[in-house]
């Protein structure tokens, strides 16, 4: 064989996989037949958490069930809640259950990082309690925890250290080690401030861009996710990313997967942090990666 082919499949055997959707499916693209005895359905509630009650919202797929649930997590501030990917994952049959973290959305509370990982484990406890097992026909078994940006980060956290979750799901999850070690304070600052909207008048979170800016700086060893590979690494993992310049994080977190013995399933969009012109593109390839997940018990 030829030298040039020798160092192209060492280079192919080294590189990230990455993976494309499969053609449309029908739960992006028509409604599902109408069960009149088990309707699809909305339940907004107040999620507890932490001596507080939050705003969340459970879209409960059709059907006697038990389904499985996607615990979907919005990034900072969720001007973007792909609530798009909620209806297609429950015309697929998932549950999904959105949330407000605290202090933000008219939730209570002081808006913070720490508190965003409390929150969704807190989402994932009472998604297990036998009650809301029983009242909303949900699997426990089947509990997949999806974030996208800021939500990825949390999600990354919470999909390492639950070993209750099924599998685990980062779109364009962000590059805090990036944010925090390459740039200096002042710069971190002015990027949230543009994240969070407050200079622009905006009061989507109860925070300041400084509040945020120093915890990232403090907690950066323990959330940076590609430090979880290992955990990660123990149960199926999505990563998804955009031209964001958010990727090399995800491409080390699956570099990290790959070395602790497992694979991540990657998928690259050419677009922009929100995927503005690729949310069917998005809906496919979570749902390609939903289907190929094990049913657990």
């Amino acid at each position: 064989m030829r030298l040039a082919a020798v160092l192209a499949l060492l280079i192919a055997a080294a590189s990230p996989v990455l993976t494309q959707a499969s053609p449309i499916s029908t739960a992006i693209t028509a409604d599902p037949p109408q069960d009149k005895a088990h309707p699809a359905s909305n339940l907004a509630f107040a999620l507890p958490t932490h001596g507080v009650k939050i705003n969340a919202l459970l879209l409960k797929a059709a059907g006697a069930g038990p389904h499985p649930t996607v615990l979907l997590l919005h990034g900072l501030p969720g001007n973007e809640r792909n609530l798009d990917l909620a209806q297609t994952l429950r015309r697929a049959g998932w549950n999904v259950l959105t949330l407000n973290y605290r202090g933000s959305w008219g939730s209570p509370g002081n808006y913070g990082f720490a508190q965003c990982i409390e929150d969704a484990q807190a989402a994932l406890d009472w998604l297990r309690t036998p009650d809301t097992v029983a009242a909303q026909q949900i699997d426990p078994h089947r509990l997949v925890v999806i974030g996208h940006s800021i939500g990825g980060v949390v999600a990354a956290y919470v999909g390492a250290h639950d070993e209750g979750v099924l599998a685990t799901g980062l779109i364009s999850a962000t590059d805090i080690g990036a944010r925090v070690l390459h740039g200096s304070r002042p710069a971190l600052i002015q990027s949230l401030d543009r994240s969070i909207g407050a200079s622009a008048g905006m009061h989507a979170v109860n925070a300041t861009p400084e509040a945020l800016a120093d915890e990232l700086i403090a907690h950066i060893k323990a959330w940076d996710f590609v430090d979880e590979a290992s955990l990660l690494a123990k149960r199926p993992l999505l990563l998804i990313t955009s031209d964001d310049g958010n990727t090399d994080a995800s491409i080390a977190l699956a570099k990290g997967v790959a070395a602790a013995g497992s694979r991540a399933t990657q998928v690259h969009l050419a677009t922009d942090h929100v995927y503005s012109d690729k949310r069917i593109a998005l809906e496919a390839a979570v749902l390609d990666w939903l289907g190929t997940l094990p049913i657990k018990r």
